[in-house]
């Protein structure tokens, strides 16, 4: 039986030419613009090229986490293993090259086997009937441990001049750095995905209702895994950026990129109970914190007064995006 999965909880992405209702769909985009001529004000170093290109470069990282994050989102789950994975990655990546791995290879091997680790998680949530907030918790651990012994003691310098122009920003293509360029592929990729093809519909559906899903024919426990899998993918892939930039390979990395990655997922307005997100809000949601965090910086705030501060707008996301959700419920 053919299933229209068109007719389930996906989101509706019909136009709509009300001001007020292209304002408030679009409300993201405009916070983050009027935050831009805000900061500028608050410093004269916040638009010079050095600090733009810093931000570019930094969020890339988050945006590209916050991505795969999104993808488990939607289904009503969470990936806590997202940090780790980088970590595990990025001491990999480094083992990889130093034994002489051609880097092309080593770039597609690792993101193979960080897919193959949200495979594991996808597993535990569907066959083993684990809720995701446990299932990541634990493989959080796991994975940073694996990336602890594979690491084998002191740092691994990166000395590969092709894995580093790929990756590490140091390389630029018609004026923009490659790893925004890379953003921008798996930003459009991740639209396309979510909005023009079965599966992302179906994704909805499940984080919507997924009874409903189930009774329609919809292989929720595959997509599921898939979902996990992509997280997993692009969490490597994180953690090979972060290895570039940084010229090492190291088991610290990613730590705290987790909360990172949920909170952009957050503000950007998806919800944590499944059916509702969108890849663009995504990477606006890590840009936006990155701006605040980056402003924080550039007037010397503190460390620990910016963890509330963020803490607060992540709370404030929550707030607004459930509001909305009540309102059309």
């Amino acid at each position: 039986m053919k299933v229209n999965y068109e007719t389930l909880s996906a989101p509706s992405f019909k136009p709509k030419y009300s001001f007020l209702k292209v304002l408030i769909k679009n409300y993201l985009f405009i916070f983050l613009c009027l935050l831009v001529i805000f900061c500028s004000f608050l410093s004269d170093k916040f638009l010079s090229f050095d600090n733009l290109s810093n931000i570019l470069l930094q969020n890339s990282v988050i945006s590209i986490l916050a991505l795969g994050q999104l993808m488990v989102v939607i289904t009503g789950g969470i990936d806590l293993s997202v940090g780790s994975v980088a970590a595990l990655a990025s001491v990999l990546s480094a083992s990889f090259l130093g034994a002489g791995f051609d880097p092309i290879l080593t770039i597609i091997l690792v993101m193979a086997l960080m897919a193959i680790a949200g495979l594991g998680n996808g597993l535990a949530v569907t066959y083993g009937k684990i809720t995701p907030f446990v299932v990541t918790l634990a493989t959080l651990t796991i994975y940073r441990g694996l990336a602890y012994i594979f690491q084998v003691g002191s740092l691994v310098t990166i000395e590969d001049n092709t894995f580093l122009a790929i990756l590490a920003g140091k390389t630029e293509i018609g004026g923009i750095y490659t790893p925004i360029i890379i953003l921008f592929l798996t930003l459009g990729l991740f639209i396309f995905i979510l909005r023009m093809t079965t599966f992302g519909r179906r994704l909805y559906a499940i984080g919507g209702n997924s009874e409903a899903a189930r009774l329609a024919g919809a292989p929720i426990n595959r997509d599921i895994i898939i979902a996990y899998a992509i997280s997993g993918a692009l969490a490597g892939l994180g953690g090979l950026m972060m290895t570039a930039r940084l010229s090492t390979g190291s088991a610290l990395y990613g730590q705290g990129a987790e909360l990172d990655a949920i909170a952009a997922v957050v503000v950007g307005g998806a919800s944590l109970i499944g059916g509702k997100g969108f890849a663009l809000n995504a990477v606006l949601g890590a840009f936006l914190i990155g701006i605040i965090r980056n402003i924080l910086n550039l007037t010397g705030v503190a460390s620990y007064p910016q963890m509330v501060i963020q803490g607060l707008i992540i709370l404030v996301a929550v707030l607004l995006t459930t509001m909305a959700a009540r309102k059309k419920s």
